[in-house]
């Protein structure tokens, strides 16, 4: 499988149709496009956040139907856990958010 797990920002970037959206457009041409639940509850929380109306919030939906949802599991909690330890073993800080993302693609 040739998927690409998608960081929040760059389906943000995309959607709004940001010019620095351009540089990823060509990874994400192909057919397995997958977010992290994480993902998809940050945007969410941007979209309260912003009180969109109803024709954005519909129009952010049917945009997001282009990709996977991976939800947790098992497997993806002991990744996430991996992720922070080691993170945190070589002295960088990880933004819980950033380490579910980040295990949902090495997983």
């Amino acid at each position: 499988m040739n998927a690409v797990v998608v960081d929040t920002d760059v389906v943000s970037l995309i959607f709004k149709g940001d010019s620095r959206a351009e540089k990823y457009l060509s990874v994400l041409s192909g057919p397995d496009l997958l977010v992290s639940f994480m993902t998809e509850a940050e945007l969410e929380r941007w979209i309260l956040q912003a009180k969109w109306g109803p024709e954005r919030i519909v129009r952010f939906r049917t945009y997001m139907r282009r990709f996977v949802s991976v939800p947790s599991s098992g497997d993806l909690i002991v990744k996430w856990a991996e992720v922070m330890v080691e993170a945190r073993s070589e002295g960088r800080r990880i933004d819980v958010a950033d380490a579910w993302i980040a295990a949902t693609a090495l997983l």
